[in-house]
């Protein structure tokens, strides 16, 4: 039976300068053009979620300015439900600063305002009120304070329900929260960054030259208290479309996914719609190498339009390009 998806993460306002290229540290670089749009990764992953087809409930936080309401708004419209949205009160709402070159690189820095907000109560009781079960497909992302974000997927755990943790940004993350999600989706630094903490907090000296197939393995095996991700580790790799590292009964298995053929012009929102294509899958019961597929597609077609929501896939669209049409 086809599940529900809960994203709890952040929800943002994205203002983005175009530039020829990426400006060095302490450079200015003029020339740009300006833009304004939705973002948030939360937001943008709920919103990639609904397009494919889901039915999906958002929880989070906005301020009480004019951006909260705009932002709030974005998501009702695409059929989001926005119940467990809180309304901060002195808060600004988040803003994401975006810098994208002529190749459709990036550079982002976030100011979270409401989202730093959000604590393990607001998201236990939201949960709660939400009535989450075993159909359910629970995504957080780490724009949010961690112990948020740990309490979201303890609560999934004990609801029965799928979770799935993106941890971008990294920072802050140990065994204790990302091992409690059932499936984690760093991008390559990301990886490598929680593979040398995790090493560091066990007192085992970091491998600089491990791949990421030996990363995500070390990240997998669950810890004296059998702690670990329960499914798997899926790593993105950009260009070089997917790695998937999964628990095969005793065994764990690697998987590499080709990515697909595009134009990009604006790489913003790949790795949003990427989990919002792969929380689909899970909540509708494809197996995992064929859900990473799909959403390996769907982060690509994503780049092929400005915008971190723009190029967000529907499901028809995502079908007719996966068939060659």
């Amino acid at each position: 039976m086809t599940g529900r998806i809960v994203v709890v993460g952040s929800i943002n306002v994205d203002l983005v300068a175009r530039v020829p290229r990426l400006p060095r540290a302490g450079e200015t670089l003029s020339g740009g053009t300006f833009e304004q749009h939705h973002g948030g990764k939360g937001a943008n992953q709920a919103v990639a979620a609904r397009r494919l087809g889901m039915a999906v409930a958002f929880v989070g936080a906005v301020g009480d300015d004019a951006f909260g309401e705009a932002a709030a708004e974005s998501l009702r419209a695409e059929g989001i439900g926005t119940t467990e949205l809180a309304r901060v009160t002195g808060s600004p709402t988040g803003v994401a600063l975006i810098l994208v070159d002529a190749s459709g690189e990036n550079m982002i820095a976030v100011a979270p305002g409401a989202n730093a907000t959000l604590t393990p109560g607001d998201v236990t009781a939201a949960l709660g009120r939400l009535a989450i079960d075993g159909r359910d497909v629970i995504l957080v992302s780490h724009e949010i304070p961690t112990a948020a974000a740990r309490a979201a997927l303890i609560a999934a755990r004990n609801a029965g329900a799928q979770s799935i943790l993106n941890p971008a940004p990294a920072t802050g993350l140990d065994r204790g929260t990302f091992g409690r999600a059932d499936l984690l989706t760093p991008n390559r630094s990301e990886l490598a960054a929680l593979a040398t903490d995790e090493a560091r907090r066990v007192g085992r000296p970091a491998q600089a030259g491990d791949s990421p197939e030996r990363q995500a393995q070390r990240l997998l095996e669950p810890n004296a208290e059998g702690v670990g991700p329960r499914l798997g580790i899926v790593v993105t790799l950009g260009a070089a479309g997917a790695l998937v590292v999964e628990r095969n009964g005793a065994a764990i298995r690697a998987v590499p996914v080709p990515a697909v053929s595009v134009t990009s012009v604006d790489a913003t929102g790949a790795g949003d719609a990427f989990n919002g294509a792969l929380a689909e899958g899970l909540a509708s019961g494809r197996p995992l190498d064929e859900t990473v597929r799909r959403a390996v597609a769907a982060a690509g077609l994503a780049t092929t339009k400005s915008g971190a929501r723009e190029g967000m896939p529907t499901g028809r669209e995502l079908d007719a390009f996966l068939q060659g049409g």
